[in-house]
């Protein structure tokens, strides 16, 4: 999910002169930077990357970030492609509006301090009418560079969006834009309509044994690849094949890792101010078109969708990270660039809610077969050490793998195994939705789902809740609920665990029908900064099960609860994170409480519902 389409940058040099500002358009007929002196070992480096513009400023932004090494020997730098956007909101159109750059581009010796380029797309293609231009993939084909990219819009009959492509014999540009797409405008799969349009997004190029191959797609419509000519400029429609169901992943990247193909995809909302959830999962195959199955065994294909988490935030201040690429170091280490918001600074600078994405760099390691950042540590955001670009250095950065946290002795005062007839008499309720609506026998609570949401407008759903422990704790349920395995639509139907401090504030983790799929869902609720900001994010976690184990893990620092989710769907013999949420201290503790809602004429059932002990460090 992107942006609205907003004026593209124009003929701005006198206004960025009268503000004292360096114009882009001057920035771009500029020679790339001479190369920076490489970092001697024992280097550091901080998030977000430094993007420097020219007089002292930086680019505020790189969304869907792209990078590649030059093939020139006489040009021994990386280039960095960023989505269209606002690069420094202190420029404006004549009109006051924010100017938008069209894929800048930037230049780095040491992949830490980046020197603008230029735009590489300064001027509309005319086949893309007002579309925009997102996620560049820039590649090095037959001796030349390509630049392929998402046309939101085309002026093709019925429109819709596709995949474009450019073309320049350097990195830096300028580019020759092709003239027409390469992946046309089309249905989504299955449907009939010839006016309905999926979303054509997110291209990903990969070449394996002289055969292209060019990966798309989007929530509305899924994930598809197909075969590419050899100069990259065509694509066989014939070809294309179907790899992730949609309404789950979008900002597809393709790795090459131990005789296997690893597609990663970022999955919920990439662009929700501080409330942003989005997060990174894999699935491998051993052929560029699958099937992709995570390390469960659940394919991207299934309604159970698959999904092993590769990145997700982790209670610091980087939310929603997502949209990777991958480049590597000098030492053969693996590094990971991709976008985050700042939940402290998400906004730009005059834009309303526009969220700021800045561009993030850690390390990609391998832990059983599988790919995780920083060691499954997630995004940093304290001195790391760099990236070694001069060849013979020792490597600065060596992994230290993290797990989840262990639970501490389970506290029976807090918990519920369903034991007799009724729940527990610690549990009390906040619109209950009457008793005829749920029964306990043979160990289990049963529970109708109710057709309503948990917030705080009128009507909303009822909900046990009950107390939690002072201090840090592990709360964890087993659930299943009645919705059809496979099928569309019972939107939202979904049962699990929530940490309630009110109806505008709280925590969930559920099992939950999306569309055509079925995902465990980590939710946070805030009251919203004012009208039109966003109240609710939400992030989602490993596949579901028959029955899934939901687990919720409460540690804190001096201002904030920070509440961890992991999944899993075979009783705790693999874990998912779903990743962090925070939310501030309060002087009333929350409480725990179960949902069972948001759809009519289903079940949820409840296992048990555990609380133990604080927890006693990392898992392996």
């Amino acid at each position: 999910m992107r942006h609205p389409s907003r004026p593209i940058l124009a003929a701005l040099t006198a206004l960025a002169l009268a503000v004292g500002i360096p114009a882009l358009a001057a920035l771009a007929a500029a020679a790339p930077a001479a190369a920076r002196p490489a970092p001697a070992t024992g280097a550091t480096y901080s998030n977000p990357l430094d993007l420097e513009l020219g007089n002292g400023t930086r680019a505020e932004q790189c969304a869907d970030p792209d990078v590649i090494r030059s093939q020139d020997p006489s040009d021994p730098a990386w280039y960095l492609y960023c989505t269209r956007d606002v690069i420094d909101p202190s420029l404006r159109n004549p009109d006051g509006s924010l100017v938008f750059s069209s894929i800048p581009t930037y230049r780095s010796t040491d992949l830490v301090h980046w020197t603008f380029v230029r735009e590489a797309l300064p001027t509309r293609p005319a086949w893309i009418g007002n579309g925009d231009t997102w996620a560049p993939d820039v590649v090095y084909v037959g001796g030349r560079y390509l630049l392929y990219y998402t046309a939101t819009n085309t002026v093709t009959p019925g429109g819709g969006s596709a995949i474009g492509v450019a073309t320049s014999a350097s990195p830096a540009g300028p580019w020759t834009d092709s003239g027409g797409p390469v992946v046309e405008p089309m249905p989504s799969p299955g449907n009939a309509d010839p006016n309905d349009r999926r979303w054509v997004y997110d291209p990903e190029f990969l070449s394996v044994g002289g055969t292209n191959y060019l990966y798309f797609g989007s929530y509305y419509g899924g994930l598809s690849v197909r075969t590419v000519s050899a100069d990259g400029l065509h694509s066989d429609p014939a070809s294309q094949v179907q790899v992730a169901i949609p309404n789950r992943y979008e900002g597809t990247h393709v790795i090459q890792h131990g005789g296997y193909f690893y597609l990663l995809g970022s999955a919920t909302n990439c662009c929700n101010g501080p409330l942003t959830g989005y997060g990174v999962f894999a699935g491998r195959s051993t052929s560029p078109t699958g099937p992709f199955l995570d390390r469960t065994g659940a394919s991207f294909l299934d309604s159970r969708v698959g999904g092993t988490p590769v990145l997700h935030q982790n209670g610091n201040r980087w939310v929603g990270p997502g949209h990777v690429t991958s480049t590597v170091d000098a030492t053969g280490q693996e590094w990971m660039l991709y976008h985050a918001v700042d939940r402290t600074d998400p906004y730009v600078a005059g834009g309303g809610t526009y969220t700021k994405r800045p561009v993030l760099m850690d390390p990609l390691d391998w832990k059983d077969g599988w790919p995780v950042v920083r060691g499954g540590a997630g995004p940093s955001d304290s001195r790391q050490p760099a990236p070694v670009v001069t060849a013979g250095q020792p490597a600065a950065y060596h992994p230290a793998f993290v797990g989840p946290l262990a639970r501490g002795p389970k506290l029976p005062a807090y918990s519920d195994e369903f034991g007799g007839h009724a729940m527990d008499p610690a549990w009390t309720w906040i619109r209950d939705p009457g008793a005829s609506t749920r029964s306990v026998s043979g160990g289990v609570l049963n529970w109708q789902m109710q057709a309503a949401d948990l917030g705080p407008d009128a009507g909303a759903a009822g909900l046990p809740v009950r107390a939690l422990p002072a201090g840090d704790y592990t709360v964890e349920t087993r659930v299943k609920t009645t919705v059809p395995r496979d099928g569309c639509c019972q939107n939202y139907a979904q049962g699990g665990l929530v940490i309630y401090q009110d109806d505008a504030n709280f925590v969930k983790l559920a099992v939950t029908s999306i569309w055509e799929t079925r995902q465990t869902e980590f939710g946070k609720r805030e009251t919203p900064e004012g009208p039109g900001y966003p109240a609710y994010g939400n992030s989602v976690g490993g596949p579901v099960g028959e029955w899934t184990v939901l687990r919720l893990t409460r540690t804190h620092t001096a201002t904030e609860n920070v509440y961890t989710a992991t999944t899993s769907k075979d009783d705790g013999a693999t874990w998912d994170t779903a990743g962090t949420w925070t939310t501030p201290l309060a002087a009333s503790p929350p409480r725990l409480g179960l949902v069972s809602m948001a759809a009519a004429g289903f079940t949820t059932t409840f296992d048990y519902v555990r609380v133990y002990g604080a927890p006693r460090g990392h898992g392996g």
